[in-house]
């Protein structure tokens, strides 16, 4: 019987230990996705990242997930939050549950800047930042981007960015 939680080099009998500086990370200019747990290293069950985010940084347009709930646990800053028509705001060691199923977004609502630790639910969307990166390696090409969110049955609301902007003082980069 084989172990999913086996990283290369260990045995089934090993921790698997990650540290800080271990994974990839990407900054999409004021949010990044720093991968920590993969799917595959789950059994699919769910997946790990680290996002810091700038301070006033909106990390995504209003979006809406068909197949994933996200966790988002505050470990420094002040994390704000629209989930569905309710502005929430969470300080360190504060979890935001982020359901399937509902419109919503989040920011660094502070001045320093803000890191969460998300689990996403199923594992497999860690991939659609790994995918977003990628593409934005080159010029934006808004088709494209709007094809990836579809593989992952991401619905995004990119009309609704100048308005959370201006609603929460927020800034968001240009595609």
């Amino acid at each position: 019987m084989s172990n999913t939680m086996d990283k290369p080099g260990m045995t089934n009998d090993e921790p698997t230990v990650i540290l800080p500086d271990e994974g990839d990370l990407f900054d999409f200019g004021g949010l990044g996705v720093h991968w920590k747990i993969d799917g595959p290293d789950t059994g699919q069950r769910f997946a790990v990242v680290h996002h810091p985010l700038a301070p006033h940084a909106l990390a995504a347009p209003l979006h809406y997930h068909h197949n994933e709930d996200e966790y988002s646990y505050v470990l420094e800053g002040t994390l704000g939050g629209l989930l569905g028509q309710k502005v929430v705001t969470a300080g360190p060691g504060t979890w935001v549950f982020k359901p399937r199923g509902q419109w919503h977004t989040f920011w660094n609502a502070g001045d320093t800047p803000c890191h969460i630790i998300e689990i996403i639910s199923p594992a497999g969307f860690e991939n659609y930042f790994r995918e977003l990166a990628a593409a934005l390696a080159g010029p934006p090409d808004l088709e494209q981007l709007a094809g990836i969110a579809a593989k992952y049955s991401l619905e995004m609301d990119l009309g609704s960015v100048p308005d959370l902007c201006a609603r929460f003082g927020l800034t968001f980069p240009e595609l």
